[in-house]
């Protein structure tokens, strides 16, 4: 089973930007409150999803530089990144259900 997969300043651009299928970023961290109230559907994501998208959590505090790079301004910042580029940007906590009506467009197989 899929599940969410810490990716760092360090790997970032491996594990992320040149990944083979979209990959939802989690900018996160250990004292953020809704972080750990969205940790649980981003698992649920990772798991259902795991042949459309992979998850990756990014801990803002010891990954400052990319967290700039991106913008994020605050936590929890979810960012798509699909074929290298950032493709959608969710802000705070959602319901599951509205974040994959976000997501979905971008992660639509050729079955579908």
């Amino acid at each position: 089973m899929a599940k969410p997969f810490p990716v760092t300043a360090d790997d970032f651009e491996e594990k992320v930007l040149q990944a083979d299928k979209p990959t939802l970023t989690d900018f996160w961290a250990e004292w953020c409150g809704p972080c750990h109230m969205i940790a649980p559907v981003l698992e649920e994501i990772a798991a259902e999803y795991a042949d459309q998208l992979q998850v990756a959590k990014l801990d803002v505090d010891h990954n400052p530089s990319v967290a700039m790079n991106y913008g994020v301004m605050s936590i929890p910042t979810l960012i798509l990144f699909k074929d290298g580029k950032a493709v959608q940007r969710l802000v705070g906590f959602m319901p599951k259900k509205r974040m994959l009506a976000k997501l979905k467009p971008y992660i639509q197989t050729e079955k579908e």
